[in-house]
């Protein structure tokens, strides 16, 4: 019996020893296992390259490090990125630094056209003269010229404002600053303006053929002008005997009684000058008109080119009325009647200003009387002057 108890026990001996090594086994796997997730637990970051690493435990290890790396690599990446995100949301772009402002490009007038648009009326209408310093001094033209506005009728002083004065010299630019407050000066070249200019001379042609240039490029601008000689009396507002339909309208120095007729003589030191296309040509074959016809001044040219130009180019002119519009050529004796008074065919200076003063001590003595005693035309320039007849 006890043989066979010591086989038994042997038997069950044999039975434990070959089942321990799997429960060994089971346990150690088992234990593993929980290790590794408890390791990942606590280091959540890295979770990604850990279970690569243990996964892929058969392979290199420069496979597995390659494969780390890249792990990595991706994981700082989507920092980054993040990084970046948060940055652009919290700092405050900055504005990329605005261009220089380009440069104003010089106006070949310079001031020309500023001051025009300050003097202009609605309808792009200035009213010009021309002067220098010889006419600017203390008592000289300029100073009658203004005394006629301001002791003319019907508001004819308003109109001083859309006057623009264009001077030929520093000196007349000067003073004319002190007096107005739209003075342009028109720089020249080759000739002194500053002294009085006679009558024909070369001098005086440069002037005259000069300011016909000038009037061109006041059109060619767009702007309709009323030039008026400085040496011109305003007694009343002129503008309502220049027709709506004429595109040039111009004093006479001898007026035969139809305003259209081109057989009137022209005066160039009171005209109107409505700028559009025709006009603009007309100035273009004006100007050519001195080359054709050497030697003459521009109201001569005028007067020589009139009948082609109606007919080439079909343009308006008028030649304004001398009972309305007058001069020392053709004098108006209606004071009751007159707008304007120029002391054409008149030469030199000291002559005009002779019977310009004149002509304004019976303006203001007229001014002063009661309506009847105007009214029965017992008022008459003083005649004769040295010019006026």
């Amino acid at each position: 019996m006890f043989g066979a108890k010591m086989k038994g026990d042997a038997g069950s001996s044999s039975s434990s020893s070959s089942i321990s090594p799997l429960v060994s086994f089971t346990l150690g796997a088992a234990m593993a296992t929980v290790c590794v997730l408890f390791f990942m637990s606590a280091s959540p970051g890295r979770r990604l390259v850990d279970i690569a690493a243990w996964s892929h435990n058969n392979g290199t290890a420069a496979q597995q490090q390659q494969q780390q790396h890249h792990l990595r690599s991706v994981a700082d990446a989507d920092d980054d990125t993040a990084a970046s995100a948060a940055a652009a949301h919290n700092v405050t772009a900055v504005a990329a630094p605005a261009p220089a402002p380009a440069k104003a490009v010089a106006s070949a007038y310079g001031d020309l056209e500023e001051v025009l648009a300050r003097a202009a009326m609605a309808d792009r209408t200035v009213i010009m003269t021309q002067i220098n310093a010889a006419w600017t001094k203390p008592g000289s033209l300029l100073d009658l010229f203004f005394e006629s506005f301001r002791s003319g009728e019907g508001g004819v002083a308003r109109l001083l404002d859309h006057l623009v004065i264009v001077t030929m010299d520093p000196a007349a630019y000067a003073q004319c600053q002190l007096l107005h407050p739209h003075c342009y000066f028109l720089r020249t070249t080759g000739v002194d303006y500053r002294g009085e200019k006679f009558f024909m001379s070369k001098d005086y042609l440069e002037m005259m053929w000069g300011r016909n240039k000038f009037q061109q490029t006041i059109v060619e601008l767009g702007y309709n002008f009323l030039f008026t000689d400085v040496d011109v009396m305003w007694f009343r507002d002129p503008f309502k005997h220049i027709a709506m339909g004429a595109d040039i309208a111009i004093s006479s120095d001898v007026f035969i009684g139809d305003p259209y007729s081109l057989g009137n003589f022209p005066n160039g030191g009171f005209l109107f000058v409505r700028s559009c296309p025709k006009t603009i040509d007309f100035y273009r074959h004006w100007q050519a008109g001195r080359y054709r016809f050497f030697g003459k001044h521009e109201q001569d040219v005028f007067n020589l080119i009139k009948h082609e130009m109606v007919d080439s180019l079909d343009i308006s002119i008028q030649f304004l009325d001398t009972k309305y519009i007058s001069g020392f050529c053709q004098l108006s004796k209606d004071l009751n009647k007159i707008c304007t008074l120029h002391a054409n065919c008149c030469v030199g200076l000291g002559a005009k200003l002779h019977d310009l003063r004149n002509v304004l001590d019976v303006w203001r003595n007229y001014t002063a009387a009661p309506v009847p005693e105007k009214r029965s035309g017992k008022f008459q320039w003083k005649v004769p002057g040295i010019c006026i007849h």
